[in-house]
């Protein structure tokens, strides 16, 4: 349970905070100054995007582990019902761009009825932005990023689980709504400054944002003292048993070994 919340807390803060998509990937910009003129809108265009990526990405792991991955369980073996005896291994991965953007059109068309039908201001708010989550490049992003840790080829330890890829995709969303949030915040208040012609609109908003993606760059690392923090008690708890000696008062052998693996 314990290994499991840590893998939680440092693929939370790994995605939302110092891996961010807009701040690090440089990914969906489009919503990101298209809708960052309002806190409130800002918000409500983060959480839609939130609500697409997670089910975009859960649906696009389904997909691509059953059906499209190297060896996927059911097209492997509806081709050896088709061909049996054959040891051919299906590589359907060539689909998974088709795929990914038919998965995403499809939760954006879900979002967007929902808002259309509960919040009738914020819809007309979002304009032509909400219908754009489709071509979102952050959700496709997000999609393709999933299929790199799915497959016969992927190490042991790299694989994810649909756990896995949800707690990415959210944290994905959740880090594209700090950022669109934090820069509309800004925006509103130089709605009251003199910015230079030239710069006013895009302009501006992409200077902020690069310097947004500077302080943000003071997190590289924090990743790792997390990880080597929630490592120190396996490490300690290896020094006391080698600090500790056997019946012939000699360190303890094993103990030693155990240490050495910990560091």
């Amino acid at each position: 349970m314990l290994d499991y919340l840590r893998i939680i807390i440092l693929m939370a803060v790994s995605t939302a905070l110092i891996n961010n998509m807009i701040f690090h990937y440089f990914v969906g910009l489009c919503p990101f100054i298209g809708v960052s003129r309002r806190v409130d809108m800002a918000f409500g265009m983060g959480m839609a995007v939130m609500f697409v990526v997670t089910v975009a990405a859960s649906l696009s792991w389904t997909v691509t582990y059953y059906i499209t991955s190297p060896g996927a369980p059911l097209s492997q073996a509806i081709y050896n019902l088709v061909y049996p005896g054959s040891t051919t291994l299906v590589d359907l991965s060539i689909l998974n761009y088709v795929v990914y953007i038919f998965l995403i059109a499809s939760a954006v068309q879900l979002v967007e009825m929902y808002v259309r039908k509960f919040f009738p201001p914020l819809y007309k708010a979002f304009g032509v932005f909400l219908p754009l989550i489709t071509t979102n490049c952050l959700i496709l992003f997000v999609c393709l990023e999933v299929a790199k840790h799915i497959g016969p080829e992927v190490a042991r330890d790299a694989l994810w689980r649909l756990d896995h890829t949800m707690i990415y995709a959210i944290t994905a969303g959740l880090g594209f709504t700090i950022a669109i949030v934090i820069m509309a915040g800004i925006r509103e208040e130089l709605d009251h400054a003199d910015v230079p012609r030239a710069l006013r609109g895009p302009g501006i908003t992409l200077v902020i944002t690069g310097i947004l993606a500077l302080a943000f760059m003071g997190l590289l690392g924090m990743d790792r003292k997390l990880a080597d923090l929630f490592a120190k008690p396996a490490e300690n708890t290896a020094t006391r048993l080698v600090a500790s000696p056997d019946a012939a008062g000699q360190p303890n052998p094993a103990a030693r070994a155990a240490n050495q693996d910990a560091k």
